[in-house]
């Protein structure tokens, strides 16, 4: 059984998943923290111009747009993470390299 799986193809296949996972993961968390701060910078200018006057912002309507976009999604997988985990050596080492690349980024 061991003869038809071949042990240096799925070290290699689980390394480089690896490596690209962990360059996604610190990627991901460096978008992740750059938008959270052009919204954070957002929200500060819109409530500046505001106290200016110079203009108004519905504050409510905001709120239930934001809600209204979370309910929307159907919480099914897209079919992008059926296709990952049908590799599974590539998409184990993948796991593994973004979550230590997004917990060091």
């Amino acid at each position: 059984m061991l003869e038809a799986v071949d042990l240096s193809r799925m070290g290699l296949e689980f390394g480089g998943g690896s490596v690209a996972g962990a360059v996604a993961g610190f990627a991901a968390k460096q978008a992740a923290k750059l938008l959270a701060v052009l919204v954070v910078v957002q929200l500060a200018l819109f409530r500046l111009l505001e106290s200016r006057g110079v203009l108004s912002v519905d504050w409510a309507a905001l709120s239930e747009g934001v809600s209204a976009s979370l309910a929307a999604s159907d919480g099914d997988a897209p079919d992008w993470v059926s296709t990952l985990l049908s590799t599974l050596s590539v998409s184990a080492g993948f796991t593994a390299g973004f979550l230590i690349g997004f917990h060091r980024g």
